[in-house]
């Protein structure tokens, strides 16, 4: 065990690309743990040359991830178990969720050391609304599922942020402006590096852009909320109140449509009370 740290799984979050965001919390610990589970060895191994060691490193990744998590869980308990990704801060669609879990489960300690995070980043450089954002992930690759997870996230008034490959971006930017509507976006990709870029423009615009020419590597593309919606008419209470009506008293519907619907509470209840009648 090491002496310096007490035993137990630290989520370490590494670098997305300048090595020196590597905090020095972050490099103790790795230079410290027992194990470090990687999701690549060849890439963490050249965050180690960085700090002038030779990491004590284990695969841990989609493909292994079952096999591996028992083995690792179990040494928790005497040894410090550090946690990287590739780059960025682990857990963020990688499956190092379970190990956490498992961990808790267990009664071992986990400790975060955050860190880079390359949705947090993008957002922070889209200059759209960051009060309220989703982060939805990749989506799925083929056209039907990513429309269908599109139209699942449409309707949702806060910023989305995505993780993209270069060679899909185009058709998803495209997708997303036929399922969202030609909303303000941006993409970010080398965040970090020398040739950082963040471009900004409507939805159909950064298709268009990259349709012919997908840029290399892994993307972040943030896209704004939805605009405001028109206001509630006539018509649309009355709709609202009808279905209410089914299910609760007068009072009760015309405060739950009004609500909802930002309509008048008295003028609406009269209404309740007629439909009633």
């Amino acid at each position: 065990m090491n002496a310096s740290l007490a035993p137990g799984l630290y989520i370490v979050a590494t670098p997305i690309g300048n090595l020196g965001d590597l905090s020095p919390r972050a490099s103790q610990i790795l230079l410290n743990a027992d194990i470090v589970a990687v999701e690549d060895s060849r890439v963490t191994a050249g965050l180690f040359r960085h700090l002038g060691a030779k990491g004590r490193m284990t695969p841990y990744h989609d493909h292994n991830a079952d096999a591996v998590r028992p083995g690792l869980v179990a040494r928790m308990g005497q040894e410090v178990v550090a946690l990287v990704s590739d780059a960025g801060t682990p857990l963020i669609s990688d499956p190092g969720f379970k190990l956490v879990r498992d961990a808790r489960a267990a009664g071992h300690a986990v400790t975060t050391v955050p860190g880079p995070c390359a949705a947090i980043a993008a957002l922070t450089l889209a200059g759209l609304p960051t009060d309220r954002f989703l982060f939805v992930g990749f989506l799925p690759s083929k056209q039907q599922a990513r429309a269908e997870a599109i139209a699942e996230v449409a309707g949702i008034r806060a910023t989305l942020i995505l993780y993209e490959s270069g060679p899909r971006l185009g058709a998803c930017l495209a997708a997303l402006a036929e399922g969202l509507g030609d909303r303000e976006a941006a993409v970010a990709r080398e965040i970090t590096k020398k040739f950082e870029e963040c471009v900004t423009g409507s939805l159909s615009q950064l298709a268009d852009r990259y349709a012919e020419a997908p840029p290399r590597g892994e993307i972040v593309v943030i896209v704004a909320p939805p605009g405001e919606a028109a206001p509630a008419t006539a018509e649309d209470g009355e709709a609202a109140l009808l279905e209410a009506l089914t299910r609760l008293p007068a009072a009760k519907a015309a405060g739950e449509v009004a609500k909802k619907l930002g309509l008048d509470r008295k003028t609406l209840y009269a209404r309740a009370i007629a439909l009633k009648n």
